[in-house]
């Protein structure tokens, strides 16, 4: 903890730090009405341990001389620490989010300030005034994504990846937005051969802060190209969809969107007879597990990409502070506080397809949300338990280097999964991003082995024109 004391006329404060193990901090009823010491206790539970900054009591100072505190003159009181500081101190290597500490006005003006000092991040490829513009956007609700992503599309497929230039022909797309039953207004994407009927659907789930629109743009439209209708659309609050960015107040709502969406797509008259296979990867593999259980009987197979069954433990915060940041959910479950490593780091094997990642500007990248990752945790250990009623057709594939997702609970899906059809597909050496972030010939080793797959499964003559 730290002890805070006045030094000079000016009363600037300076902070001493002092390894002591935190007390186990009780309130009563009387003291959560007040405060105590000058910290404010209101909507605090007793016996919530918290390594929170000492008061100084408002009769003395403290003057450290030869590293021992010597009382001194009264003084007037030091104003009391805020829910910042507590916060801060008691949870290691997290900070609040602008909205709390400056205001929820104030992260646009600090975004629009901190693009315009900072050094060129797309020199040489962007023009200085859309980098600008680009970086200087609150990306928190949809019309600012929406504006975003519409000034930098161009550029983005532009972009020196593998999955961009791959030039396919005779390949349809549409986009659209549509409200759906809960009045949120969801961005939706297909890809479709133009030539020709299309072999079967596939119902593709993005992951974790991702859209649709950006690498799996290039993924669906390789799958496209070998006769396969690709339909996808952003979860609520992520990529052009409605919704604050990177929130996720309740799994199983999304998956219910998910699940609303598709179903529309499969009853389209032009689709019916079709064979219609889930997609998921990462965060959007436990999106599609979860859709099969609501739907058990509705699909004839689907595609897990390093599926998100169990958060890798190296990316899991301590069990302590998933204590408290199970109890701050209840609190702010919308603010950003929950502690990260950078996932493009660890999901990214080739240094410069992670660079990449910077033009994916619409994606989210910033701390999960408190609700999110609380959902998101309580998703993984619920599928962990259900592996064995998955029973349609499925393909797993997964880097045996993810530091992500974890590889092991893949392997447990493929020996509990009741399915008789099963196939295990492991990279040795790959990390979690097989799609997007290995060497490009293992890139195309993965589609094709997804397209393979997917041929195997759906009927020959439903290619016919």
């Amino acid at each position: 903890m730290y002890l805070y004391h006045r030094s000079g006329e000016a009363s600037s404060r300076r902070r001493v730090e002092c390894r002591v193990r935190a007390p186990r901090i009780s309130f009563s009823k009387q003291e959560k009405e007040g405060s105590i010491n000058g910290v404010k206790a209101t909507g605090l539970r007793e016996g919530l341990s918290l390594s929170a900054p000492a008061a100084v009591p408002p009769c003395s100072r403290l003057l450290v001389v030869g590293g021992s505190p010597v009382p001194q003159p009264p003084q007037p009181p030091l104003p009391p620490p805020t829910p910042a500081d507590l916060l801060t101190e008691s949870i290691p290597s997290i900070h609040l989010s602008r909205s709390i500490t400056r205001g929820a006005g104030a992260g646009s003006m600090s975004a629009a300030a901190a693009a315009a000092q900072a050094p060129r991040k797309w020199e040489g490829v962007v023009d200085e005034e859309l980098e600008r513009q680009v970086l200087g956007e609150c990306l928190d609700h949809a019309p600012e994504r929406r504006r975003v992503r519409e000034s930098f599309k161009d550029v983005q497929l532009s972009i020196d990846h593998c999955l961009f230039k791959g030039q396919y022909s005779g390949i349809g797309t549409n986009e659209s937005y549509e409200r759906n039953s809960r009045g949120v207004e969801i961005f939706s994407k297909c890809w479709f051969p133009e030539n020709h009927r299309m072999k079967a659907i596939v119902c593709l789930c993005h992951g974790y802060g991702d859209t649709c629109t950006f690498f799996l743009d290039g993924v669906a439209r390789k799958i496209a190209s070998a006769g396969y209708g690709v339909f996808a659309l952003d979860y609520p609050g992520f990529g052009l969809s409605e919704g604050l960015h990177g929130y996720i107040p309740s799994f199983d709502t999304l998956v219910d969107d998910v699940a609303e969406h598709f179903s529309k797509v499969k009853g389209n008259p032009e689709h019916r007879g079709l064979p219609s296979f889930l997609f998921g990867q990462s965060m959007g593999g436990a999106v599609a597990l979860k859709v099969h259980f609501k739907q058990p009987n509705e699909w004839n197979g689907a595609i897990l990409v390093a599926p998100m069954c169990k958060i890798a433990d190296d990316v899991v915060p301590p069990w302590p502070v998933q204590q408290v940041l199970i109890f701050m959910a209840k609190l702010l479950p919308k603010e950003k506080l929950v502690p990260q490593k950078d996932l493009a780091e660890l999901a990214f094997k080739e240094k410069n397809k992670q660079e990449m990642c910077s033009f994916n500007v619409i994606a989210y990248k910033d701390k999960p949300r408190l609700r999110t990752a609380l959902e998101m945790l309580k998703t993984t250990q619920e599928i962990e338990r259900r592996l064995e009623e998955v029973s349609l057709p499925i393909i797993i594939l997964h880097g045996e280097a993810d530091l992500v997702t974890d590889p092991a609970v893949s392997k447990a899906l493929y020996e509990k999964a009741k399915s008789q059809d099963k196939k295990l597909c492991l990279y040795k050496g790959a990390y979690h991003a097989i799609l997007e972030g290995e060497p490009d010939e293992a890139i195309f080793q993965v589609l094709n082995d997804i397209i393979s797959w997917l041929d195997q499964h759906s009927p020959n003559e439903s290619a016919s024109s």
